[in-house]
């Protein structure tokens, strides 16, 4: 691909604290000039947290977009400035699943749904976990009040992603990139500080 795609202009429709609207008008290949809008988006960081038996963590939580309760990893924004992106995702482990890692590397980088957003998630693979204690727990509120933990085998995590049970593309994704990750020694692993 040769064509730049020259954006001539960038316009906000609305805006709030995790992502904007906008419209672009671009310059597309033979000359023409088109309208797109997208959503400019935070960004976002998950966890693929596998314990000594093999099993991942996995949350059910409610989704306003889709009204149903999806199968999801712990996950959230990267809306703390500065914060170093595998301490977002562990601050996460611990508020959605109550759970710390002493071992965390990177698994892969996504954007889930690149006609529409920009958004990017980080997943991170966290071993040799331990709970939270108790007095040390965040308090979860409104959609993540009923947020349930579940320790899954990892294979059958694999069979309910190809089975459809799970459509939440960054949780679908992390499953298979750990379990790709595992049956090969965890070779293919990088650093949890790795750029980008």
């Amino acid at each position: 691909m040769t064509h730049t795609y020259e954006v001539r202009s960038h316009t906000e429709r609305l805006r709030n604290r995790v992502f904007s609207i906008v419209t672009d008008e671009v310059v597309m290949p033979g000359g023409d000039v088109v309208t797109r809008d997208y959503m400019v988006h935070v960004g976002a960081v998950g966890v693929v947290a596998v314990d000594a038996d093999g099993r991942v963590a996995l949350v059910r939580q409610y989704r306003p977009a889709v009204r149903t309760v999806l199968w999801e990893l712990p996950a959230g924004l990267v809306d703390v400035a500065g914060e170093p992106l595998v301490d977002a995702a562990a601050r996460e482990l611990a508020e959605e699943a109550d759970l710390v890692a002493a071992r965390w590397d990177l698994l892969v980088e996504i954007h889930p749904s690149p006609g529409a957003s920009n958004e990017k998630i980080r997943l991170f693979l966290a071993r040799e976990i331990a709970t939270v204690p108790l007095e040390e727990r965040h308090e979860r509120t409104h959609e993540e009040a009923e947020l349930e933990l579940h320790w899954i085998d990892l294979d059958e995590a694999v069979r309910m992603v190809l089975a459809g049970e799970v459509t939440n593309a960054a949780c679908a994704i992390g499953v298979l990139a750990a379990a790709t990750a595992r049956d090969q020694g965890w070779a293919t692993l990088r650093p949890a500080s790795a750029a980008t």
